[in-house]
C-alpha cells in the first residue's frame, strides 16, 4: 500500500473508532456502581491514548520518506493500543 493510501485508510480508521467511542460515552448514563467506576477509569485511559494517536497520525503525515516506515509503525502501534482499549471499554456494556 502506498503512502497516501495508507494515510487515507488511517484517517478513516481513526474517524470510525472515535465515532464508536462517542457512542459509548452517550451510553455512560446507563451505568451504575462498579461498572460506572470502571467505565470512568477506562475512558480516561482511552482519552489519553486518543491524544497520543492524534499526535502519531500528525507525525506520520509529516514524516519524510526516510522516516516514513518508522512513523507508520509508531502510528500502527498506537492505533492498536487505542483499539484494544476501546474493546475493553465496550466489554463493560455487555
Amino acid at each position: 500500500m502506498d503512502r497516501n493510501m495508507f494515510k487515507e485508510k488511517a484517517k478513516k480508521s481513526i474517524d470510525d473508532l472515535f465515532a464508536e467511542i462517542e457512542k459509548l460515552e452517550q451510553r455512560r448514563e446507563k451505568l451504575q456502581g462498579e461498572a460506572r467506576v470502571k467505565y470512568n477509569e477506562k475512558i480516561a485511559q482511552l482519552k489519553e491514548k486518543r491524544i497520543e494517536l492524534q499526535q502519531k497520525y500528525q507525525s506520520m503525515k509529516d514524516a519524510t520518506p526516510e522516516k516514513w516506515d518508522e512513523a507508520r509503525g509508531s502510528f500502527s502501534k498506537s492505533f492498536d493500543s487505542l483499539k484494544e482499549g476501546f474493546i475493553k471499554l465496550a466489554e463493560i456494556f455487555k
